[in-house]
């Protein structure tokens, strides 16, 4: 295991199992006689050995630890010869330290037995010396060894539930991802289905209207169909991969610049969609965080499958991304335009704040548009702020206000977004 480890950390893992090693031997030899030299070896070898033993290990020579201290405290005590001057104090304290390991990493029942049986262990060490000093060692050393297992038993459970809580805090984050790409799954596969009724529709209404496309038009319209329907096969088959396997991540979103795909994507299939990119953002994406570009390509996304949705006679839409610097923190400012006749749930009301009307539609009993709610927390996420709403005139438009850097002393940066 230790292998795998950086240099500084097996160097300092090399330390750790050096020091307490050379202490027993020196111990050891104290003891006064090679019989005990050689018992003293083995019964604190071995706890030492569990201290350092892989977790999948750990009971098997803990378990064996207990047992063979009892068994030389027991062999000591029928010699003639005894040790005047320690009883087997590293031994007392890797006895001790496993009460803790035990308790932090094994099930509870087990780890009970082995922290009574090596608290009990390193109690009746003082067993080891002259029974003249029994009543001078024996008070002091069993209550010493019963006040430092109730620590370790206490480390261990501290131990324990640190691991428990991480562990709670990372399902929790797993669950979370789960759900942000169960999100980002929705808007893509929406996205492209969209496109796919879009053309379906069109095809039909010509031919209902007596004007049934030619051969070559109706095989271009297929293709489209084809292509959109693959696209989101290639979608929902990625997505789910990541659902299904937690050690995946999700695909990267698309920078600024897949924002000329997505619009050509538009295009083919609906009206004629222009981007208007900021030439200070055109070859700038390593300097744009890439939170804003994600959340910034979810909004474009976003408002053009509404337009598929949505939009009546729409022959033109524009997508427009530009810095703005006129305001107290730089912004990334993003809108969707089109013409259409009707292009949102609530196409006869002025733009306005997305979640304000959100919450002003749940209070009159109405269920606003699921995905601008969704999109516009993701912009609060980042500070930010979404408005959406008809246009003076015709049309309909969405638009982003996203901050570039962060507010200073924590400020956030929608308190410099123009009301």
């Amino acid at each position: 295991m230790s292998g795998h480890r950086p240099r500084r950390q097996q160097l300092l893992f090399l330390l750790s199992a050096v020091v307490p090693l050379t202490l027993l031997v020196l111990e050891a030899v104290d003891a006064g006689s090679w019989q005990l030299f050689g018992c003293w070896l083995v019964s604190g070898g071995v706890p030492l050995a569990a201290l350092y033993a892989p977790r999948d290990r750990f009971t098997a020579v803990a378990a064996t630890a207990v047992p063979v201290s009892f068994l030389v405290t027991l062999v000591g005590t029928r010699l003639a010869h005894r040790p005047e001057h320690t009883f087997g104090f590293v031994e007392a304290v890797a006895l001790l330290l496993l009460v803790a390991r035990a308790l932090w990493q094994q099930p509870l029942p087990r780890a009970a037995a082995l922290a009574a049986g090596a608290t009990l262990a390193a109690g009746s060490l003082f067993l080891r010396l002259e029974p003249s000093q029994y009543s001078v060692t024996g008070g002091i050393t069993a209550a010493a060894a019963l006040f430092a297992g109730a620590l370790m038993v206490v480390l261990g459970l501290c131990l324990r539930l640190l691991d428990t809580l991480r562990a709670r805090e990372h399902e929790a984050g797993l669950q979370a991802q789960r759900l942000e790409y169960a999100r980002e799954l929705h808007d893509f596969v929406a996205h492209h289905v969209t496109a796919i009724v879009a053309q379906t529709k069109a095809v039909r209404f010509t031919t209902a209207a007596g004007m049934a496309p030619g051969p070559e038009e109706l095989d271009r319209s297929l293709a489209g169909i084809e292509r959109a329907g693959s696209q989101a096969m290639e979608s929902m088959r990625g997505m789910v991969t990541v659902l299904r396997d937690t050690g995946r991540t999700a695909p990267a979103d698309r920078g600024l610049d897949g924002l000329r795909a997505l619009t050509a994507d538009f295009s083919a299939a609906g009206p004629p969609a222009t981007l208007a990119l900021d030439p200070r953002l055109a070859d700038a994406d390593g300097t744009v965080p890439a939170e804003v570009t994600a959340v910034a390509h979810h909004v474009v996304r976003e408002a053009l499958t509404n337009i598929r949705k949505h939009a009546r006679e729409t022959t033109c839409v524009t997508v427009d991304v530009r810095k703005a610097d006129d305001g107290p923190w730089p912004l990334l400012r993003v809108s969707v335009t089109d013409d259409g006749a009707g292009a949102g749930p609530d196409a006869d009301v002025p733009e306005r704040d997305v979640r304000a009307a959100d919450a002003a539609a749940r209070r009159a009993g109405k269920e606003s548009g699921f995905g601008l709610t969704g999109l516009a927390e993701r912009v609060e996420a980042l500070g930010g702020r979404l408005t959406a709403g008809r246009r003076a005139g015709a049309g309909w438009t969405v638009g982003a206000e996203l901050p570039l850097t962060a507010a200073p002393h924590g400020d956030a940066p929608r308190a410099g977004l123009r009301p």
